[in-house]
């Protein structure tokens, strides 16, 4: 038998209305029969009862749809590629539902047999693939419905999706297995300009080994970064797939791949530097290890306050004035190496080791905007210290900026929700996330210009 196929119009199936009425001929001509024999005196027939109708399935796929017959058993629909139906909705992926039934079995399988991974729905006898279909694949659907009486149906179909003209791929800067701080952002950036973010962002999904409630927040129009609530729980596995494949993020363009990529939180160290006071605080795995005299910078050259993550170290790094206003020749220039420099913003502020100023350390304020250390602590803070861990600068009468380093924790939580895609915060645990409803906000107003460091 050959399942009915609606494209723009139901194609129609021969064989199952030819096949009723070949029974249709032989039950009249059974009565005829039976008639007969009433005639000469025989036993009338018993009635039988009225078959109970068999459950009918319906497969969808984009602007394809599969339907089975009238009656139970077994219904094929589509051929193998190349001549199977083409699907040009990968997006919408494939949802089957079942009417007079109840759904029990629905396989989505590539050539290759991967299966396709998919959710019976809410609503009874549905069933829906959890991602959007890769474009230029061919799959095939089978189904198996119960009606009453416990008869089954099986429908089965092929097709193949299309290769969009216009394509987009994704990448990130996090490195595989690499160990960060608990402020680590999962940053990607697409090749192209995404117009439809709620699309895009619902097909991104996090593990976490730990729980953590987080959300997602555009940069910009290329850019789209997740972060948690607070920080991420130290010791922490986090792996996450943008499966980007077959989503249209604007019309016409569709996901070419998808992006998967995994990585570790560290030990958690957290340092808050005070300006006013010229003393800093280091937090070891929630610990005070730390309160070390520190000189920031003095006036002119105020350290900018604000919530930043540190985005590199190097040992040493050439610093040179010329790159702050301060040109050979004129007073103040300076060009020397600077050891054990972890850096938090894009204009070159770091915390560093400062031997030259640990008579100042603690009293005044005396550097260029950096974070002078004493040596032995510096030696510290920098062998302990991965990207992403948290440096907060308070008491400086100057508000740091966003976009000059790592920012996106100067957001508050009702500011990050707000400048996601869907307007949803994002749960995450180890069996993936979902995302569940965030606090009403306004999106909040700054200079797309937030910008990742080379590595």
């Amino acid at each position: 038998m050959s399942g009915d196929i609606t494209r723009s119009a139901p194609l129609r199936g021969h064989l199952p209305h030819q096949r009723a009425k070949w029974v249709a001929a032989a039950g009249t001509g059974a009565a005829g029969l039976l008639l007969i024999s009433a005639c000469s005196g025989g036993v009338a027939a018993p009635k039988t009862a009225a078959a109970s109708p068999a459950a009918r399935l319906t497969i969808t796929t984009g602007n394809l749809t599969f339907r089975s017959p009238d009656g139970a058993g077994e219904h094929a629909a589509g051929a193998a590629s190349p001549q199977a139906p083409v699907d040009t909705r990968p997006d919408l992926g494939v949802r089957v539902s079942v009417a007079g039934g109840r759904l029990a079995d629905v396989t989505v399988r590539t050539p290759a047999g991967k299966v396709v991974p998919g959710t019976f729905g809410s609503l009874p006898g549905t069933w829906q693939t959890d991602w959007a279909l890769r474009p230029g694949q061919t799959y095939r659907v089978t189904a198996t419905a119960i009606g009453a009486h416990g008869h089954h149906t099986n429908l089965a179909s092929t097709f193949r999706t299309f290769r969009p003209a216009r394509g987009f791929t994704a990448s990130t800067t996090i490195t595989r297995n690499e160990v960060v701080g608990v402020g680590m952002p999962i940053m990607i950036t697409f090749s192209r300009p995404i117009r439809d973010k709620t699309a895009v962002e619902r097909s991104l999904q996090i593990w976490s080994s730990k729980p953590v409630t987080g959300a997602w927040y555009w940069m910009d129009s290329k850019t789209v970064w997740f972060r948690p609530k607070h920080y991420w729980p130290r010791h922490t596995q986090v792996r996450f797939t943008a499966h980007l494949a077959g989503v249209q993020a604007a019309p016409g363009m569709y996901g070419r791949a998808n992006l998967t990529q995994k990585f570790r939180i560290g030990n958690s160290l957290i340092a808050v530097a005070n300006t006013a006071t010229h003393h800093m605080r280091v937090w070891w795995n929630g610990k005070v290890i730390g309160n070390w005299p520190i000189s920031t910078g003095r006036p002119g050259f105020s350290t900018a306050n604000g919530r930043y993550l540190s985005f590199a170290k190097a040992n040493p790094v050439d610093m040179n004035s010329a790159t702050i206003g301060i040109p050979p020749g004129s007073p103040g220039y300076y060009n020397e190496l600077v050891y054990e420099a972890v850096q938090f913003t894009m204009s070159g502020t770091y915390i560093h080791s400062a031997p030259w100023s640990v008579g100042e350390q603690g009293i005044v304020n005396v550097s260029h905007g950096c974070v002078n250390v004493a040596p032995g602590n510096a030696t510290w803070y920098y062998n302990h210290s991965v990207l992403g861990d948290p440096v907060t600068v308070v008491g400086s009468p100057v508000r740091g900026t966003w976009g000059n380093g790592w920012t996106i924790y100067f957001l508050s939580w009702r500011q990050l929700v707000a400048g996601s895609g869907t307007g949803d915060a994002v749960l995450a645990d180890s069996t993936g996330s979902r995302f569940i409803p965030g606090p009403a906000a306004t999106p909040v107003t700054y200079p797309q210009t937030q910008r990742v460091s080379p590595r």
